[in-house]
């Protein structure tokens, strides 16, 4: 589960490590771990400013989702007696051994199911329980996507495991001085097949991405559970990997810069930060609807309920921060912010401006069972051959 990699740009107001308040025995305390670039540091100066007592906030940032979850993994292992000076001390994250887990990390919905069954984190609330009070304001959408029962799978009566506080999605980015000369341009998964892109797209190098938005062209869902239902999806796919120059996750966006390919598929969180500077770039999301991800605040396991977690999760979903935490990290909010487009630079219009009856279509990736997980991976495995 190698959850994108996020390139946020120097013009993001970010996080290096912020600690507010005087360090002391008695000082209560607030940690939190989180994604590198996406809370903006005067979010949580503005946080610590409306605080009714002392509090120190040590909050910091991690580059990528799968670290903070290794860390979750790393609280929960018993220390290990062995020599300090011998192989221990080539372990990553053999530090955060000696520290105390935070109050709060970030995590990715794609990582939660996992979370859940590797007993890594626990519930945030039970939902007869009040302590987050503008739950009631988030969208059905969200509640069920972090409504699960302890095996991890959504479930209505289950518990609340996390708190979404920002998304984005997969979207398509293309070079428009390089489909010029096609006259036309992309606004669907469909135009993936056209002609013209022969060996000139880059796709992300993931099993749920690339059939997902096969099945999506064939009017399916994302979270198909048995492709051997679905016609001619094998076909498709091998007509389209006939347009692929590669497959990464990581390495897609500069040969497109560069014009060694002429379109990609990607994250909205990978895209944005670089469409203001290469005005040639274009995004959209496919009209047929595209695959959703979620930032998540997770509380470890193990972690007393620390009524200043609960605080920062609810100052999150505030309209205002939630609005800020849009503009600065360039993302979408679960809580309604109505922001002008005249709040957003014109090239990501199209992406923070969410169109409603696309996003009806558009699905999270949710867990599947292991017989399907496997079914996706040996059939993305055989048409890349």
């Amino acid at each position: 589960m190698d959850r994108r990699s996020f390139l946020l740009g120097t013009g993001t107001l970010t996080i290096s490590q912020l600690l507010f308040g005087c360090s002391g025995n008695n000082q209560t305390q607030l940690k939190v771990q989180l994604l590198k670039g996406s809370i903006p540091g005067q979010v949580v100066n503005e946080f610590h400013k409306g605080l009714q007592q002392q509090v120190e906030l040590k909050f910091a940032p991690v580059e990528q989702i799968q670290d903070l979850f290794r860390q979750l993994q790393n609280w929960q292992q018993k220390p290990i007696a062995t020599d300090e000076q011998g192989w221990r001390r080539f372990l990553p994250f053999r530090q955060a051994e000696k520290t105390a887990p935070a109050d709060l990390v970030t995590l990715g919905d794609y990582w939660l199911k996992a979370a859940i069954e590797q007993k890594l984190i626990q519930p945030l609330q039970q939902l007869q329980e009040n302590q987050l009070k503008h739950w009631p304001n988030l969208d059905q959408k969200w509640k069920q996507l972090v409504t699960r029962n302890d095996q991890g799978n959504l479930d209505a009566q289950g518990k609340v495991w996390a708190a979404p506080y920002r998304w984005g999605s997969t979207v398509i980015v293309y070079n428009r001085d390089k489909l010029r000369q096609l006259g036309w341009t992309p606004i669907d998964w469909s135009d993936l097949w056209r002609d013209g892109l022969e060996e000139r797209i880059s796709l992300l190098n993931q099993p749920r991405e690339v059939i997902g938005l096969v099945l999506k062209k064939l009017g399916k869902s994302y979270n198909t559970e048995d492709l051997d239902q679905v016609p001619d999806l094998e076909k498709e796919l091998r007509t389209l990997n006939q347009q692929v120059k590669f497959y990464s996750s990581i390495n897609y966006l500069e040969p497109l810069i560069m014009g060694d390919t002429w379109l990609a598929v990607g994250w909205s969180s990978d895209v944005i930060p670089i469409l203001g500077r290469y005005p040639q770039l274009v995004a959209v999301i496919p009209q047929s609807g595209t695959a959703i991800w979620a930032d998540l605040w997770v509380r470890p396991a193990g972690i007393a309920t620390n009524a200043f977690s609960d605080q920062w999760i609810d100052f999150c979903w505030q309209p205002s921060t939630a609005k800020e935490i849009s503009l600065l990290t360039k993302s979408n909010s679960p809580i309604s912010t109505n922001i002008p487009a005249a709040d957003i630079q014109k090239p990501l219009q199209s992406l923070l401006q969410s169109d409603g009856s696309v996003l009806d279509k558009s699905e999270f990736l949710l867990p599947l069972s292991p017989l399907a997980t496997k079914k996706y991976e040996s059939l993305f495995a055989k048409i890349k051959v």
